[in-house]
């Protein structure tokens, strides 16, 4: 079951921080069709949020097509966005892994080395277009 939490730095709403990572989850394989995401209740009580802002979210998701909301049951996933690549993440998450630590070995912080990525990917990512 996913765990949500929240980045109060990251300027993205919180609602759009819990419909991200439900999407990152499902394009990673970590929830499949027919998984059961954590009632509004347990979200609310892990991550101290107001219950309409989880509610906005699973609207959100469902007026998307991501997930079901049975009333009284839960909300399920309804698809899945995970493809034919997800045979390629596992090799290149351990390379990822193995760039952080030597990220960290040089002594950048968490910021810096989210700095450095990001950069890097919307470097490549021009390059491309």
């Amino acid at each position: 079951m996913i765990e949500f939490h929240l980045d109060a730095r990251s300027g993205v709403a919180p609602y759009m921080q819990l419909i991200h990572q439900v999407r990152r989850a499902m394009r990673l394989g970590l929830l499949t069709e027919g998984d059961q995401l954590p009632t509004v209740k347990e979200v609310v009580g892990k991550i101290a949020i107001n219950p309409n802002t989880v509610l906005k979210a699973y609207r959100e998701l469902e007026f998307e097509g991501l997930v079901k909301l049975r009333t009284g049951v839960g909300t399920f996933v309804a698809r899945t966005l995970s493809d034919k690549t997800l045979a390629a993440h596992a090799p290149l998450r351990a390379e990822l892994e193995r760039w952080l630590a030597r990220a960290r070995e040089a002594g950048l912080e968490d910021e810096s080395i989210e700095a450095l990525f990001l950069s890097a990917f919307r470097a490549q990512t021009e390059a491309r277009s």
